[in-house]
């Protein structure tokens, strides 16, 4: 059983005072800017400042504009601005090599080195790590040609799930009924050099649960659900993620522990064991099937849409649990303390995403939606052109956050967020968190 143990805020022991640590926050998009929130909230944090950020975290701190995949010029930022603590948003500057460069150079970073971010950059790797760990997840094959790719979907049938075995923004995964569909994004995968991980499919509803950890000792934050297909029901293809809510109301009470107990601790452990501790928010994608709970995935970071969600809620300073993370003291932590309320957001994103986005568009409407009461705009694909507008730059370009006193207020309260921004061709699901609302989702043994 999962006992947190945390007891008083590192950032405090440290500083001995309020507002003198300073914290760089790496990484272009809304989970980002949701982190940076976090944290000009927080009172033992005295400086803020992101690289490169967006438009919408550039009017809340300072930004830097630079390659966050170059692990140097990450190290020589921080070392010019003297930052004590480093968080790593994104999976690439993670499977670059950022953290290791700083690590190397005695500066304390929230984020797994290279080696121990293979949990996100090759599923082979975490399946491999699953199976030494004895975590519960689907089966699987690995396919590195057309032959073999097709022999596995056979083995398992419709519907197909085939994965992408490298970083694909979220976009890799292609799940279908269609097997030439199956084999065609197979094939898509071999034909850039890369192989691909065939799986069964999973049953029942999915959640999010983001443990923070120190390489021996875990955290869990607030389970989340996000919404991956690009249209209403869950039609069309995969994307980063349109819109999450949080807390769910519909999960056991024992799912945490479950999941601490036979999936967080277990892959720390092995982790460990094998010489790559990690460090830094393993994101657990998990399925509740008719057999259990059961692995979908593993991320080496804050997921997001999700992160927006959970942030929103959480009432401890978000520092000092990162720090601790970083300097291996997570035991020692400040126990997390949660708002009562219920947070949505719902992603608005570009004309033509997920495929080749149409940017260049003027947003408007920003400042009306974050007058509405609860509402605040994270900024994810955004940036300002030569007249000071604020502009799309990417597929996601905003998320709109709300909290409510139940999951209908919070709804409400962000869906009228939506309604106030616009340009040309945007686009956004109108049933984030419809079906909880409604009371729809059912784990497997509600159901039966």
């Amino acid at each position: 059983m999962f006992i947190d143990r945390s007891q008083t805020n590192n950032l405090a022991l440290i500083s001995g005072k309020l507002g003198e640590v300073k914290v760089l926050v790496i990484g272009p998009g809304g989970r980002e800017h949701a982190i940076v929130r976090a944290l000009s909230a927080d009172p033992y944090v005295n400086e803020v400042h992101c690289a490169p950020g967006n438009a919408g975290i550039a009017q809340d701190v300072t930004t830097h504009n630079i390659d966050a995949q170059d692990p140097q010029a990450v190290l020589a930022l921080a070392n010019e601005l003297a930052s004590e603590l480093v968080i790593v948003g994104p999976e690439a500057p993670l499977a670059a090599g950022v953290a290791d460069a700083l690590i190397e150079a005695g500066i304390p970073v929230f984020g797994p080195t290279k080696a121990a971010a293979q949990l996100e950059a090759s599923k082979a790797f975490a399946k491999d790590v699953m199976a030494a760990a004895q975590v519960p997840t689907a089966m699987a094959h690995v396919a590195t040609n057309s032959a073999e790719a097709a022999s596995a979907l056979d083995d398992f049938g419709a519907p197909y799930v085939v994965k992408d075995d490298g970083l694909a923004a979220g976009k890799g995964v292609v799940v279908t009924n269609d097997r030439a569909e199956a084999l065609a994004h197979a094939e898509v995968c071999f034909a850039a050099g890369g192989t691909v991980v065939i799986e069964e499919f999973l049953d029942g509803p999915e959640v999010s649960l983001f443990v923070i950890c120190d390489g021996k000792h875990a955290v869990p934050l607030a389970p989340a659900q996000d919404f991956k297909r690009i249209f209403d029901n869950d039609q069309g293809p995969n994307t980063g993620g349109m819109g999450a809510y949080s807390p769910l109301e519909w999960l056991p009470e024992t799912f945490v522990d479950e999941v601490m107990d036979r999936v967080a601790y277990p892959t720390l452990r092995e982790m460990e064991k094998r010489g790559t501790p990690f460090t830094g928010v393993l994101y657990c994608g998990l399925a509740i099937t008719k057999r259990g709970i059961r692995v979908i995935e593993f991320n080496a970071r804050f997921g997001d849409p999700e992160t927006q969600a959970v942030l929103a809620r959480l009432k401890t300073p978000l520092g000092g649990i990162l720090l601790a993370a970083a300097n291996g003291t997570l035991d020692d932590a400040e126990q997390l303390r949660w708002s009562s309320q219920t947070a949505v957001d719902v992603v608005i994103a570009a004309e033509n995403y997920p495929d080749t986005p149409v940017k260049g568009g003027i947003i408007h409407g920003l400042d009306q939606a974050n007058a509405v009461p609860n509402v605040h705009v994270m900024h994810a694909g955004t940036s300002a052109d030569a007249d000071g507008n604020t502009i799309v730059s990417g597929g996601r370009v905003l998320a709109v956050v709300a909290l409510g006193d139940d999951l209908a207020s919070a709804r409400a309260s962000a869906y009228a967020g939506v309604a106030k921004i616009s340009w040309p061709g945007a686009q956004s699901r109108s049933d984030i968190a419809l079906k909880a609302e409604r009371g729809e989702i059912l784990t497997t043994k509600e159901s039966k």
